[in-house]
């Protein structure tokens, strides 16, 4: 087919339907699967397959030309051109895909068979290839069998769930619950509010119809799941509820309490929160009359009906019965499940911000905010990091910093971000993409562009550290540096408490670049000893978050790693 239609396929790993093959001239003919062999035997007998393949026979010419043609040149050039703005070399099988076929199309197809070999044994035999092979495929697997569900507990018959809330997350939550074919009770203060929650699974249906992928019928059943009401009544006969109201102490608890009054004693609650630590938010329900041992954290995230992770939260009380409803809860909606132990931002909220952070961090510094941005998607994350502080909400950003700061009274330490944050939010009214301003202008008729007030926000970039800014790897480092080690420190606290669930939930929950493996990996493949002695030099040149803990340092000195014969568990 040559190499301007092989390429696409080849390096995307596109499949294709049967027929759109036999026109890419991938296979032969497409016949019904009980007719295979009599139509390949056809085929012989009639001379229409031949025993010589096309590029054995004599004469024969590449479709397209070869590498040193006007078509094959321009493939490869701009081909190599769109590799690297994709990948940014960082994904070893597309490098050596082109390579190969690069290679391969000068010589006879005996050598160039030769030559796709060693590329793939050099593939094989990077590191990045066995960690994307660990995290993203047999640890994966692992997680959507619930390897983590407790022992010994009975299979949840779960039959009706109940949301409460029907902002963006809660109608995302009650679209993935009724696709499970579950009933869903939408709860929230209106009736209009109920109904624009329950409109949004009508939208997406109404997608798949166009496509073709949702039928009028199922839609109709779809919907036929979903009951949006303001009446907390319909929580008599729910399984287990989902809580996801707004970002807020007191109006969770207000919520918790009206529903604890009227779900039988058998619920199960669940709260879908981001940073607040579960335990807090059960003393709602064990103050209404509940035990705090049927209260756990599922933590969803947006847009819900395609991201793959549900961050299950156990709080100090959460009992096993719990949490194993929760992962069978997780399972029925076909999502993948990490466990982890309560803390302030749990896991992933709580990591995922050390990147943001970082990049705001180096904004104040006076780093170029377009170098900084570049770095970041070079590192392989799906974006960088003041676009998708834009996408999360400034004004999010803002709030959490200001219920943390009220928690943690004295004890809480400023980052040195906050007071560009308030900035941005309170003084210029920059909440972010949903705004239509934030570190990025959103023209409605043109591409989104960095803010050229930044500039006064951090004037260094421009005036005084103009002709002193720094390395793209260098950065690169500090993103890389930033996450790994506030992912150890998690794994030192118990808050992450298997290295499957630390890199599974990363690259999942916020896209940390999976041709590491996720952030534990990231660590094993750089070396403990010289991970640790990295950190403490980008601590001593950028402050404390970079200082390596324990956990690390005694790793070190034992020659341990976490996927190692004698790894964290054992540490």
């Amino acid at each position: 087919m040559g190499a301007m239609g092989a390429l696409p396929l080849l390096l995307e790993g596109r499949a294709l339907a049967p027929q759109a093959a036999l026109k890419a001239k991938v296979v032969d003919q497409v016949v019904p699967r009980d007719q295979l062999i009599s139509a390949a035997k056809a085929a012989i007998m009639s001379g229409t397959a031949k025993s010589v393949q096309p590029w054995d026979e004599k004469g024969f010419r590449i479709p397209g030309g070869g590498p040193y043609t006007p078509t094959g040149n321009q493939v490869f050039t701009g081909g190599n051109a769109m590799l690297r703005a994709k990948t940014f070399g960082n994904y070893p099988a597309q490098d050596a895909i082109m390579c190969a076929v690069y290679e391969g199309l000068q010589v006879p197809i005996d050598a160039a068979l030769r030559i796709e070999a060693r590329y793939i044994t050099k593939v094989i035999l990077d590191p990045a290839s066995g960690n994307m092979i660990r995290s993203l495929f047999l640890n994966m697997q692992a997680a959507n069998k619930l390897s983590r569900r407790p022992k010994g507990v009975p299979e949840t018959k779960l039959k009706k769930i109940a949301v409460l809330g029907a902002g963006m997350m809660g109608a995302g939550i009650a679209y993935v619950t009724a696709a499970a074919g579950l009933d869903v009770v939408l709860i929230d203060q209106s009736q209009d509010a109920a109904d624009k929650g329950k409109a949004h699974s009508a939208g997406l249906l109404d997608k798949g119809v166009e496509r073709g992928r949702v039928t009028t019928e199922q839609k109709a059943a779809h919907l036929a799941r979903i009951t949006a009401t303001t009446s907390y009544d319909g929580l008599k006969d729910a399984d287990l509820v989902i809580e996801a109201v707004f970002e807020n102490r007191d109006i969770k608890a207000d919520v918790t309490k009206k529903a604890a009054a009227k779900l039988p004693a058998t619920a199960v609650f669940g709260s879908n929160t981001s940073t607040l630590p579960i335990t807090g938010l059960a003393e709602a329900w064990a103050g209404a009359g509940r035990s705090a041992e049927t209260f756990i954290g599922v933590h969803f995230f947006s847009p819900v009906d395609r991201m793959q992770l549900v961050e299950i939260i156990k709080g100090k009380q959460t009992n096993d019965a719990t949490l194993a409803v929760a992962m069978d809860y997780v399972k029925r909606i076909k999502k993948t499940p990490i466990v982890v132990n309560d803390s302030r931002g749990f896991y992933t909220s709580r990591c995922f911000g050390t990147y943001t952070r970082e990049g705001m961090e180096m904004l104040v510094e006076g780093i170029n905010p377009a170098l900084i941005e570049n770095a970041g998607k070079m590192t392989g994350m799906p974006m960088p990091p003041l676009a998708l502080s834009d996408e999360v909400a400034l004004d999010l950003i803002h709030k959490v910093q200001s219920q943390t700061a009220k928690d943690l009274g004295a004890a809480y330490k400023p980052t040195g971000i906050e007071s560009l944050v308030e900035a941005m939010v309170v003084k210029h009214g920059r909440l972010g993409k949903k705004a239509g301003k934030g570190f990025y202008e959103y023209p409605a008729d043109g591409k989104k562009h960095l803010w050229a007030g930044l500039s006064d926000l951090a004037p260094s970039a421009t005036g005084a550290r103009a002709d002193e800014q720094p390395t793209a790897d260098e950065l690169k480092k500090r993103f890389f540096y930033a996450q790994a080690v506030e992912t150890a420190r998690c794994m030192e606290e118990n808050v992450v408490t298997d290295p499957a669930d630390a890199d599974v939930g990363a690259i999942l929950g916020w896209g940390f670049a999976p041709w590491t493996g996720g952030p534990l990996s990231f660590i094993d493949t750089v070396g403990l000893p010289k991970f640790v002695a990295e950190c403490d030099s980008l601590a001593q040149k950028y402050g404390p978050r970079f200082a390596p803990p324990k956990l690390l340092r005694d790793m070190a000195a034992k020659g341990q790693s976490f996927y190692g014969k004698a790894g964290a568990k054992a540490a």
